[in-house]
């Protein structure tokens, strides 16, 4: 039988065939030594084959299909080791917030390089517009013109209010999308805004670190009435690289990419190197401070060490 993983809680897998029977199924051992650096050889999304069990409601999974792109981050406790957050995505949107919790651009952009290098489109959606007050609006519209400008699309919303939220059902129509960000950022309440048939549970901001208390305990591919998916996730304090050189961080900026060409030295790094394009358009202020600043800090492999679920 074959059908698509719409939930993997570690051991066990609910696997979705096209008449949208799901099935429990359990992996074959061989696939784990198979050299596969991963803390889970299957993801959501992935496309499987498994053979029905006798018992008539479970599988034994065999085969995984081809992945189209996936997106990856070094796992929570082994950091030699990777971990797939979904497989076969349209699109991967990161949930931002300006306060309670607040979300860094360092995070951002960490999520976008990744979605740079697997070649998957990313939009970065702004919610909680309603809390904010003048100085965070002012925070929140700056980001969305600094991404916009680098050539992501970009989008503010209220989940609670509903301010946005049919620009964001027309976003997910029809296809696959991978939602990402900090705990209490407000995504399951935005997947509630827009199928409130769903009725997921959401958390609390923790008044004391003013984070927020995860609800999603694992990553789950959700059916949208208006066509598409969502692929809801846990949510992420720190997201960190993997499978990266130092050459290839530049090649993820959309913008330093565009000025390679006219770097004195094709191996250029942006950092020390005579006749380099990008620190001359940083200097102009043509390459905004805090994107390279980000950049500096993926060269210099800070903090990705600390990776753990809020």
């Amino acid at each position: 039988m074959k059908g698509v993983v719409t939930k993997s809680t570690g051991s066990w897998y609910i696997v979705r065939t096209d008449d949208t029977i799901t099935y429990n199924c359990r992996l074959k051992g061989q696939f784990r030594i198979h050299g596969i650096r991963t803390t889970n050889p299957v993801a959501v999304g992935d496309f499987v084959e498994f053979d029905l069990l006798d018992n008539g409601h479970e599988g034994l999974i065999h085969t995984i299909g081809e992945r189209q792109n996936y997106i990856i981050r070094k796992s929570i406790k082994l950091s030699k080791f990777s971990h797939i957050i979904a497989a076969n995505i349209d699109q991967l949107i990161i949930i931002a917030s300006i306060e309670q919790p607040r979300t860094s651009t360092g995070f951002i952009d960490r999520v976008l390089v990744t979605a740079e290098a697997y070649h998957i489109p990313a939009v970065v959606v702004f919610n909680k517009i309603d809390i904010y007050n003048m100085q965070s609006e002012a925070r929140y519209k700056s980001l969305m013109a600094l991404y916009e400008k680098v050539g992501y699309p970009v989008m503010a919303v209220s989940a609670m209010k509903g301010t946005g939220v049919s620009d964001f059902t027309k976003l997910l129509t029809g296809k696959t999308s991978l939602l990402t960000g900090h705990s209490g950022v407000g995504k399951t309440a935005l997947i509630n805004a827009v199928e409130p048939s769903l009725n997921l549970r959401t958390g609390n901001i923790s008044g004391y670190h003013s984070k927020g208390m995860h609800t999603t305990t694992f990553a789950e591919m959700l059916p949208l009435s208006f066509g598409g998916y969502i692929i809801d996730t846990p949510g992420i304090k720190e997201f960190g690289l993997i499978h990266f050189e130092s050459r290839e961080v530049g090649e993820r900026f959309p913008e330093f990419r565009a000025l390679l060409p006219m770097c004195r030295y094709a191996n250029c790094t942006h950092v020390h190197e005579p006749g380099c394009a990008v620190k001359a358009a940083l200097q102009k202020g043509e390459i905004d401070n805090r994107r390279y600043n980000n950049y500096l800090s993926i060269l210099n492999d800070e903090n990705l060490d600390v990776v753990e679920y809020d």
